[in-house]
């Protein structure tokens, strides 16, 4: 089972097979609200629920946002980088409920201590590895890797919340 690094100078080894649960592309669509071009995971293996578990992105030159970023010498957006390990959370949040409670919202609230280490290109297979740090009713903090092969590419904690049962997304009226 893959298992987040505890400190900086230590990290796992080239990602190995998945010996955990998995959860596919359906499973995924079905907990988040996200459809492409902003979904940005396919698929999460090592699932240990409500603990951790690792996402994969499959990145390729077909991605919209390569376009701009940067022509000639496309890297993944940081931003986006973000947002993957945000997803990644947000699916094991989900799958922890209650088939009753299951709800494909969950708020991005706070990132600290993020940290792009090497850049992502084309042709890449992210491997994004979510470790729960601790939970508070509907609030959850986590830590999270990104490694391309054995080498880390982005790391930040960040924290999100389950809106409560009244809540049904984002007012876009409003906007």
């Amino acid at each position: 089972m893959m298992k987040l690094a505890g400190t900086s100078h230590h990290r796992d080894p080239k990602p190995q097979a998945a010996t955990g649960r998995t959860l596919g592309i359906g499973t995924i669509m079905k907990y988040l609200p996200h459809r492409y071009p902003m979904l940005l995971v396919d698929r999460l293996i090592d699932v240990v629920p409500g603990e951790s578990a690792t996402g994969i992105k499959n990145v390729t030159i077909n991605e919209p946002f390569f376009q701009g970023h940067f022509p000639g010498r496309p890297i993944m957006p940081g931003v986006l980088v973000i947002e993957a390990m945000a997803q990644t959370a947000a699916v094991l949040v989900v799958d922890n409920l209650p088939e009753a409670q299951r709800r494909n919202f969950v708020y991005f609230m706070s990132i600290e201590e993020a940290r792009f280490r090497k850049p992502i290109i084309p042709g890449d297979t992210l491997y994004i590895r979510v470790r729960k740090l601790r939970q508070r009713g509907p609030v959850w903090r986590f830590r999270s890797e990104v490694m391309v092969d054995d080498v880390l590419c982005a790391e930040a904690v960040f924290t999100a919340m389950l809106p409560g049962d009244d809540a049904q997304g984002p007012n876009l009226d409003a906007l």
